[in-house]
């Protein structure tokens, strides 16, 4: 039996994130029926239900089975994930706890699964999941011919001694959580790279040049900005965010680098190198933008929106 298109589009993240209550507030008031589904209250809350059948999908007592389109926030399916409190469950028993959050993922990964199978347009899908991990997304991109800069993710001291001697460099974690800070001297004795034996770290060249975070979404740069700040990681410093226009082929640049890692929306950075030219950091699979739209006075979660309600209209 075919399945039919609902003309319903589903928010995946917490009820009370403000860009999921910014999408589902603007696609409410274009009369586009909307159904949030709370991924951090969930399975303590939200009851999610599939049958065998791959549009069997009932979501608070619901049948959504093939949505129009869906709007990925945040699963909170990891411990560590933003927003998550877990503490006083793996305090008391991290067994029984992590074994919970894998099985949470696990269905929720297999309902993005499914839709993705259905060919709903998914912002973002899983199977671009792969992407979001940086060794692998850099050198995707760079692979693909996008400037990106010098980088090495390790956990070998000699690595990083050599690494340092091409030029000044930075260093951060591999998935993020810290501020990045300039690699120094005193980072390369013995003591300090002796905690590489706990954990890798991402060692990346210093670009000195300005900060541009880029938006783009299905195919096109729908925003692009300069941010100024005096600070080496600028998020939490910025002074000032303002629009600018991207030469035509830095901005074909950032769509190629959205289509080479299977993307249908993110917001980009890049920083500028000692010649100017701007390099690829990093792509967001969920990025935040209400932020960057009030002090850029940019419209992401316009075009965002509108983009959702287009294919809940058939568009």
């Amino acid at each position: 039996m075919p399945v039919t298109r609902t003309g319903t589009v589903v928010l995946l993240g917490a009820r009370d994130d403000a860009h999921v209550q910014e999408v589902a507030r603007r696609l409410r008031a274009e009369d586009v029926d909307t159904v949030v589904v709370d991924t951090r209250a969930f399975p303590e809350e939200t009851r999610l239900s599939l049958t065998e059948s791959l549009d069997g999908i009932v979501a608070d007592g619901r049948e959504v089975g093939r949505p129009a389109a869906v709007y990925l926030r945040g699963l909170h399916a990891h411990p560590l994930a933003f927003g998550v409190d877990a503490q006083e469950a793996l305090d008391a028993d991290w067994r029984t706890t992590l074994t919970a959050f894998r099985e949470k993922s696990a269905l929720l990964l297999g309902l993005l699964g499914r839709w993705e199978r259905l060919g709903v347009p998914l912002y973002n899908p899983p199977s671009s999941d792969w992407s979001m991990h940086k060794p692998a997304q850099l050198a995707a991109l760079q692979a693909a011919g996008l400037p990106v800069p010098r980088t090495l993710w390790t956990n070998d001291a000699e690595a990083v001694r050599r690494f340092a001697r091409e030029g000044r460099g930075v260093y951060k974690p591999v998935v993020g959580g810290a501020a990045t800070r300039e690699l120094s001297e005193a980072d390369l004795t013995d003591e300090r790279l002796a905690a590489l034996s706990a954990a890798p770290v991402t060692f990346q060249e210093l670009l000195p040049g300005e900060n541009l975070r880029v938006y783009v979404l299905d195919g096109a740069v729908i925003a692009s900005l300069r941010v100024i700040s005096p600070s080496l990681d600028f998020r939490q410093h910025e002074e000032r965010i303002e629009q600018v226009t991207l030469p035509p082929e830095v901005a074909h640049g950032c769509v190629k680098a959205c289509e080479v890692l299977g993307l249908r929306w993110t917001g980009m950075d890049l920083k500028r190198d000692a010649d100017g030219a701007p390099r690829i950091l990093e792509l967001n699979g969920s990025a935040m933008f209400l932020g960057f739209d009030a002090r850029g006075g940019t419209d992401v979660a316009g075009h965002l929106t509108h983009a959702l309600a287009r294919h809940a209209r058939g568009g």
